[in-house]
């Protein structure tokens, strides 16, 4: 037996165990030296618990404490020190009232060291109680101290306090230091408090303090978070040291007031220098290009990342993964896909989250629910992401299931829960289940609804017919009706052919936003196709005299590693004879199978001919046609579109999809059409 061991072998073993904990040492021969020991003292358990934490396994490190506890070896106070670091790590809060008790049990209660760390493990746990009564019952105070509780404050979003904390702190003349500055600043950054912040500054000059790199952080993203951009500029070009820590604060700065070329030119910058990029560097400037719409850009940087040697991490993943939902690449998002499952990020319900609304976001419905059923634990967003696809989708009935049974497991459906299954009530003309859960909201589920739900609700009364009751319902809303609500009845007098109420909800928005284009030219459409052209033009007269510009009509779809746009009238692409040969091929064969051109809302100045070749210009058409020549033997292909889908070219695709036997699946800013042997999965109204 190891006990029976002589004595002058036990020091050999201990000497081995504190080698291996050494920082190119062996954790796991570490442990199994540990337990080899009979007896360990109570240096070795601190040293244990130590190196868990700082090689980043502070769960083992809580293990190693709670087996401590159970042997009855009572911790010393840098055991109890080490422990409360390793909570402050973890942000456990059950954990670290625990470890509070026994600081209290064993007599510590009074140590200024463990009262500090007690203050900055509950400011890490976000538990102000906790930090307030330590604090409190100090009876010796230092800067630690101080500035371990006004970051609490801070940690905990109550700024106001913090600055109590900060200004009590001075009236008891204790010197702040560089942590206690660098800690307040982002109290002055979340109240945009610019004269305090600059109260802060002139201290930190006063005192030369200016060139500590985190003080400077904080001074850059003070200033940045009040739009004194210059000022923030002023500060980071005036500190001597290019660190990566300031640069990724700049960087962010410039991203967040819009000024993407100086944040990638301050990136370069320290790459040129031979700075150690971390993934805070990385990650600032991958997502403040998707921030900016730079979409390629930060797909090429995530390329060089990889090539850098440095490996996306979790906060990559779910920055770069909403560049396959703009540029609608599956085919990428499968890739990032691979590469989760690779580095097991699959755990994090952050990723598995990301990852259920890119596919759904990407067109592919079946992948979507495949992730979200695989994940093991399911919180509120998850559920939510789910659902919500389901209603893009118009699966308003699984979106209903989901949230059935969403409740039934315990999980609390919240207001953005609501706004995705009502949604999904409204694209499957689900009426009455609509109204019931609208109804439950405040009664069962303690939710007020808000005018999104309203307008949901409205939606789903129009898509039905019942345009009267949808109107009372508009009229008697609580709330101001927004332009939602007189939106989707105003789209619903446009399928059902009510001028009135077309003309009423018309008359609403164009008042409650002015500068939105597509009111006025669905309007003008609803008066055309009722032959009232003198009032269309009017519309289009109002629109010329407050210089109201239509956007641009554009399409995209990804063929192999490429994303191809057109507009209308497009004539860029390398296929374009093949593409406009095509379209009339097929248009031929379309007339045949009862296809008939929609052609009344075309310019009037164009013959019958003029506008049926007008209407095969558009730029869904266009990229549907070079999907179709594109195929590769794949039976589907996925097209997306910024603005609605032209009425004519959604008859035109249901025809397409049926004479060439392919899915042909199209998302618009509203939802997914899934066309498929003639039919279209919004039924006609979208």
């Amino acid at each position: 037996m190891l006990s029976k061991l002589p004595s002058s072998i036990r020091p050999s073993l201990d000497l081995q165990f504190r080698r291996a904990l050494e920082p190119h040492g062996d954790i796991r021969r570490a442990r199994q030296l540990f337990d080899e020991i009979p007896e360990p003292d109570i240096r070795s358990w601190t040293l244990l618990i130590t190196t868990y934490t700082k090689r980043g396994f502070p769960e083992e490190a809580l293990k190693v404490y709670d087996e401590l506890r159970q042997r009855k070896v009572l911790p010393d106070q840098l055991a109890l020190l080490s422990v409360t670091k390793t909570c402050a790590t973890l942000g456990n809060l059950i954990k670290a009232k625990g470890i509070h008790q026994d600081v209290i049990r064993y007599g510590y209660h009074c140590d200024l060291l463990l009262g500090n760390a007690l203050i900055d493990m509950y400011g890490k746990c976000k538990y102000i109680q906790g930090a307030k009564e330590v604090f409190d019952n100090l009876s010796a105070k230092d800067v630690i101290s101080w500035t371990s509780m006004s970051s609490c404050y801070v940690n905990c979003k109550l700024p106001r306090e913090a600055l109590r904390i900060f200004r009590e702190m001075g009236l008891n003349r204790v010197r702040p230091n560089p942590v206690t500055l660098s800690s307040i600043l982002p109290a002055c950054s979340d109240l945009k408090s610019l004269n305090l912040g600059r109260e802060i500054h002139g201290y930190i000059i006063r005192n030369g303090i200016h060139d500590n790199v985190y003080v400077s952080s904080a001074l850059v993203d003070m200033y940045a978070s009040c739009s004194s951009i210059k000022q923030a500029e002023s500060v980071f070009d005036s500190t001597h040291q290019f660190d990566y820590v300031l640069c990724n604060v700049i960087m962010s700065a410039y991203f967040s007031n819009g000024q993407c070329d100086k944040a990638l030119h301050v990136f370069d910058q320290l790459r040129k220098r031979g700075t150690k990029l971390n993934h805070d560097s990385w990650n600032s400037v991958i997502g403040g290009c998707m921030q900016s719409g730079r979409t390629d850009k930060a797909l090429q940087i995530l390329r060089e990342m990889q090539q850098s040697g440095a490996k996306p991490n979790k906060i990559t993943i779910t920055s770069v993964l909403p560049t396959c939902i703009d540029l609608g690449s599956i085919r990428r998002g499968a890739e990032i896909h691979g590469f989760i499952i690779r580095r097991l990020f699959l755990k994090d319900e952050t990723v598995s989250t990301a990852l259920v609304l890119m596919y759904a976001k990407c067109g592919d419905l079946e992948l979507s629910k495949r992730v979200f059923y695989m994940m093991p634990k399911k919180d509120t967003i998850a559920w939510n992401t789910m659902i919500i696809g389901n209603s893009m989708h118009g699966k308003g009935e699984e979106a209903l299931m989901l949230f059935h049974q969403m409740v039934s497991l315990g999980v609390k459906p919240n207001s953005v829960t609501f706004t995705g299954v009502l949604s999904g009530c409204s694209h499957s003309q689900l009426v009455d289940e609509g109204l019931l859960i609208f109804y439950s909201m405040s009664k069962e589920h303690g939710i007020e609804p808000d005018a999104e739900h309203y307008s949901c609700m409205v939606d789903a009364l129009s898509r039905a017919g019942r345009l009267e009751q949808a109107y009372n319902f508009i009229q008697n809303m609580p709330l101001k009706p927004t332009a939602s609500a007189w939106g989707a009845l105003l789209g619903a007098s446009r399928v059902y052919k009510n001028v009135e109420l077309a003309r009423a909800a018309g008359k609403q928005l164009l008042e409650i936003e002015p500068e939105n284009a597509g009111n006025y030219v669905l309007l003008s459409n609803i008066y055309e196709a009722a032959k009232l052209r003198e009032e269309a033009s009017e519309i289009r007269k109002l629109m010329r005299e407050r210089g109201i510009i239509k956007l641009p009509g554009c399409s995209w779809i990804q063929v192999k590693d490429k994303v191809h746009t057109f507009v209308v009238g497009d004539k860029n692409n390398a296929q374009t004879a093949e593409i406009y040969s095509f379209l009339a091929e097929i248009g031929e064969k379309m007339k045949l199978a009862g296809y008939l051109p929609c052609t009344d809302l075309v310019g009037q100045d164009l013959d019958a001919e003029e506008k049926e070749y007008s209407l095969c210009n558009h730029s869904e058409r266009l990229a549907v046609a070079f999907g179709i020549l594109n195929l590769d033997g794949a039976s589907s292909i996925r097209v997306f579109k910024n603005l609605r889908i032209c009425g004519d070219c959604h008859n035109a695709i249901k025809y397409l999809a049926k004479i060439v036997g392919v899915q042909i699946i199209v998302r618009d800013p509203l939802r997914f059409h899934h066309f498929k042997d003639g039919l279209c999965s919004c039924r006609d109204f979208w």
